[in-house]
């Protein structure tokens, strides 16, 4: 499979854009957990260096959690690079749907990210949102979003990349670290609801699951919209 490369970045950089952001989510089908976003935005500074410690970079889901662990910390210690993450929890999930509360979650990521001038640290990492600060509003800014649409609802230049975390290294990226932060998310809720083995399968539909769930019914962190029966 061919790897994600910056092809488009640079030519939407050379075109005129100040910066690119990609973004993605992580963890819209599972059962349990919220929905993650992370955005992440590349400076022109970025797109000029080799990056040699990055290559083998592609989207979450190819990859080792070693892997990913390693990627995303290479990719959060670069200067040139911007992070945010945003985040909808189950009861916001039930309330609106999986899809709106991804795409809630999705312009959250988008307005921290596009606020901040600011590198972030490996904090986030730690699951602590960055700080931001104002950026001059007059910087052109394009999104790239994985899948078939746009994001409803943002004043910035959009294009939508069906399988978008496979073919473009912004989107892939955000793929990477949105799942590092997810998983430390889910490993946190193992210790609170131990029954549950978050910690192996982080919320997802695995036999595992289904037998807590038959033999404990849902917990607090469970999507009641996803029911399974038990």
């Amino acid at each position: 499979m061919e790897r994600p490369h910056k092809t488009l970045e640079r030519k939407l950089l050379n075109s005129g854009y100040d910066h690119v952001i990609g973004i993605d989510e992580v963890g819209m089908g599972c059962l349990a957990g919220p929905v993650v976003v992370c955005a992440v935005k590349f400076t022109r500074a970025f797109y000029n260096k080799n990056h040699l410690e990055l290559r083998g970079l592609k989207e979450s889901k190819l990859l080792s959690t070693g892997q990913r662990k390693v990627f995303a910390k290479r990719l959060l210690k670069d200067e040139d690079l911007i992070c945010a993450i945003s985040f909808c929890f189950p009861k916001k999930i039930d309330t609106i749907n999986i899809y709106r509360a991804s795409r809630e979650a999705m312009r959250t990521a988008v307005k921290r990210v596009t606020n901040s001038h600011l590198s972030v640290t490996n904090n986030l990492l730690n699951n602590q949102l960055p700080k931001l600060k104002t950026e001059n509003s007059k910087l052109r800014t394009i999104i790239l979003v994985d899948g078939n649409k746009k994001i409803k609802n943002l004043k910035f230049d959009q294009r939508a990349i069906v399988k978008g975390d496979q073919k473009i290294f912004a989107i892939a990226c955000a793929s990477i670290i949105a799942k590092v932060y997810r998983d430390k998310m889910m490993k946190r809720y193992a210790k609170r609801f131990p029954a549950y083995g978050f910690e192996q399968h982080k919320g997802y539909s695995t036999k595992v699951h289904q037998n807590a769930l038959n033999q404990y019914g849902p917990c607090l962190i469970h999507r009641r919209s996803f029911r399974l029966s038990y």
